[in-house]
């Protein structure tokens, strides 16, 4: 579903990705773990078309999207939940899911794709008349994902969505992401949280310096004494 090729992003003269490529197939849940600073939202951003690439090709079903606009991405289905949840403080929770559903004309399918929604997160539901800015931190993740769903998107792209997050939030947060996996959703999960993504995808790539230094599937990731030294709090 996405391929990437030889990416190189800078920002000024520095080289925030160094030529790196990577693929995510249909209905599989990958993740890029990486220390802070080492490129992993500089990949979710060329994807979506936020961040310009300097060399190398991002493929979406097998189309070279490259030069193609982020609502453009967007139409064609592919979402982001970004870092630091953005959600539109001051709109209500259900302004912002429709916010999510703009690519979206027919009014039955917004429906239906808002009632989804509240069935992942019941709590929603309950505040669905809240403005955006007095839920909790873990309230507003959970907003920053069923919006991207709004959208009823091909391919999600989330970035860092434990950052922040008390730990209870945090084991919600994955649930629904595993629970999305099952239901087929194809997912690039970018995540500091090396523990709890490697629990949940099927591979992973570890990127360090702008660069992917290995790649496997994440029950392999998870045995790697490199990993697990590095990332994974052991030896």
């Amino acid at each position: 579903m996405l391929e990437v090729r030889g990416l190189e992003v800078t920002y000024g003269e520095f080289l925030a990705l160094k030529g790196i490529s990577f693929t995510v197939n249909e209905g599989e849940l990958v993740t890029i773990i990486g220390a802070n600073g080492a490129g992993k939202s500089s990949i979710l951003k060329t994807v979506m078309g936020l961040v310009k690439s300097r060399k190398g090709e991002v493929l979406f079903k097998g189309i070279d999207i490259s030069a193609t606009s982020p609502h453009q991405r967007a139409r064609m289905g592919i979402s982001l939940v970004p870092e630091g949840r953005k959600i539109f403080p001051d709109l209500t929770v259900t302004e912002n899911l429709l916010m999510g559903a703009y690519t979206q004309q027919d009014k039955k399918t917004i429906e239906a794709g808002m009632e989804e929604v509240f069935g992942l997160f019941p709590v929603l539901k309950e505040r669905r008349n809240q403005v955006g800015k007095t839920l909790s931190g873990g309230e507003q993740q959970m907003l920053a994902i069923g919006r991207s769903l709004m959208a009823r998107p091909r391919l999600i792209l989330m970035d860092e969505i434990s950052l922040g997050l008390m730990p209870i939030y945090v084991d919600e947060t994955f649930n629904v992401i595993k629970k999305l996996h099952q239901q087929g959703v194809t997912i690039l999960l970018v995540e500091q949280n090396a523990r709890k993504a490697l629990q949940a995808a099927d591979r992973g790539y570890v990127l360090e310096t702008g660069e992917i230094v290995l790649s496997d599937t994440s029950q392999k990731l998870a045995r790697d004494p490199q990993v697990k030294k590095a990332y994974l709090g052991g030896t």
